[in-house]
């Protein structure tokens, strides 16, 4: 059910949607790139710089869930203003910037235009293309990578040029799409069209879903305002309990199948973002000093591909497509924790490859599957897998980087293993790390340093192989699993709502 909007005004709008992503990805990409000289002109500790950054992050997935619920009452091109209220004031106040403190609000604006963005721009590109979602929804996302790429590069060339001054270039995205939306008309969502009533749109949530994003949602914040996470077992009791209040109103435990999505978004989240903290170093046996450019390349592949999206999405389901991609991102991350020289680059476009339709076609198979679930079921599955990267993906692989340095060095020098050691705690789970700076300094009085080098440096490449066969693999298994289960009820078919709904 494509609303009757005409070609042009369809055009308009999904493009300046495109622009709006685009412009939070220039964001993304400038903080990266000065977080380093943020910290040298205000004497920052990495903890606090830690906080700058992540208040553009943590009010992503809090927005996305909270427009979701409200978005159809406020109106869509309400929303975008707002969102492009965030995104010019993060800009102007970061150019302003005299203290720590100016940088966290305009960093703090950043996320929370960028989570009203994704809570509109899914459903509404899933409305206009009702019957393309997976195409559309993969050429969208392009903008991200694009922001990516366009934020780096200018960021690298402009690398002369003051921080403060830099921040007025992500205002050209936000001022192009602000513009843009001024005569934007904008298609009423396809579940209101469907006149599907707001308690339907909740059931396919649930208590089971609401549960994780609850959990998620209290252990993050907790942990933002507190300073400290809370006990996992105290945050999980209080998802659980918020899930069950959800569930007892909307009288549904929520469907099974996006139940399962929305846990697959952890390893899929963690695979797509939690291993890009690694490109820059693997890449530099390959692009030495300009390595930095790695990110970029990254970025640029995922955006050449996603616009050819059709390709794939017009001979594969979405499932068959994500068994794809786990399976090229898990040959990547092989390839990268085990080759050296020129064949670092291969591997790295490999794994590249296999990340490009990760999230978009997770969307569009969520939209395509759970029509009725509106704006809430499409971008509660993308923020969960947003949440999750900071409260799981990210701390595993820096679990088993740990593990793999510590098994390194106890076999390197059982004396230096035993003065560095250091026992350390994962919700609830102990396990054992290395104090880095007590195991180099000891290398030294007994003439291992170059030894312990070489072992920090293999375990981070040992990693990759054990996020390798933890996420992509298991992925693999669980979306071939659910596409022999499409096949056994006769093959994969989107869910198009008819104009009225009963």
């Amino acid at each position: 059910m494509e609303q009757q909007l005409t070609d042009a005004q369809r055009k308009q709008l999904f493009w300046a949607c495109f622009l709006s992503l685009m412009a939070a990805g220039v964001g993304f990409a400038y903080r990266v790139m000065v977080l380093g000289d943020w910290g040298t002109e205000f004497n920052l500790t990495g903890g606090e710089m830690g906080r700058i950054f992540g208040a553009s992050l943590w009010p992503i997935a809090v927005m996305m869930i909270l427009f979701s619920l409200v978005v159809d009452f406020v109106g869509y091109k309400r929303s975008m203003y707002l969102a492009f209220f965030f995104q010019a004031a993060s800009a102007v106040l970061t150019y302003l910037a005299k203290s720590p403190t100016d940088l966290y609000w305009a960093a703090l604006c950043a996320g929370l235009g960028h989570g009203i963005i994704e809570a509109v721009i899914n459903p509404v590109c899933a409305t206009l293309y009702t019957t393309q979602k997976s195409k559309m929804l993969n050429i969208l996302h392009a903008s991200w990578p694009a922001g990516l790429v366009a934020g780096g590069t200018v960021m690298i060339l402009c690398n002369d040029v003051s921080w403060q001054l830099n921040a007025l270039w992500v205002l050209v995205p936000v001022l192009a799409y602000g513009i843009m939306f001024i005569k934007a008309v904008f298609p009423v969502d396809e579940r209101v069209a469907a006149k599907v009533p707001y308690s339907v749109m909740l059931k396919d949530v649930g208590f089971l879903s609401s549960s994780i994003a609850a959990f998620l949602l209290f252990y993050e914040l907790t942990n933002v305002f507190t300073g400290t996470p809370p006990n996992v077992f105290f945050a999980l009791g209080v998802g659980v309990a918020i899930g069950a209040v959800f569930g007892f109103i909307t009288k549904s435990p929520g469907k099974p199948l996006y139940f399962i999505l929305c846990l697959l978004m952890i390893p899929l989240a963690t695979t797509e973002l939690g291993t890009d903290a690694w490109i820059k170093q693997l890449m530099t046996p390959v692009m030495g000093e300009y390595a930095a450019w790695a990110i970029v390349l990254s970025a640029l592949i995922m955006t050449v591909l996603r616009f050819q999206a059709g390709v794939l999405t017009s001979r594969f389901s979405p499932p068959t497509i994500l068994v794809i991609s786990s399976f090229f991102s898990m040959m990547g991350l092989i390839a990268l924790s085990q080759v050296d020289g020129p064949m670092v680059f291969a591997a790295f476009v490999l794994y590249a490859i296999g990340q490009t339709f990760f999230w978009p076609t997770v969307l569009g198979f969520a939209s395509e599957q759970f029509p009725e679930g509106g704006a809430l079921s499409l971008n509660t599955v993308s923020a969960i897998g947003l949440l999750s990267v900071g409260i799981v993906g990210g701390p595993i692989i820096g679990i088993f980087n740990d593990n793999h340095t510590t098994n390194n060095i106890k076999e390197v020098s059982t004396e230096v293993y035993e003065a560095s050691k250091v026992e350390k705690e994962f919700f609830g789970a102990p396990y054992e790390a290395t104090d880095s700076a007590k195991a180099i300094e000891l290398a030294a009085t007994i003439g291992k340093s170059e030894e312990i080098t070489e072992a920090t440096t293999k375990a981070g490449r040992q990693s990759l192989k054990t996020v390798a066969l933890a996420f992509p693999l298991v992925m693999m298994i669980c979306f071939g699993l659910i596409g022999f289960w499409y096949k056994s009820k006769g093959g994969y078919q989107p869910r198009v709502l008819e104009a009225s709904w009963e």
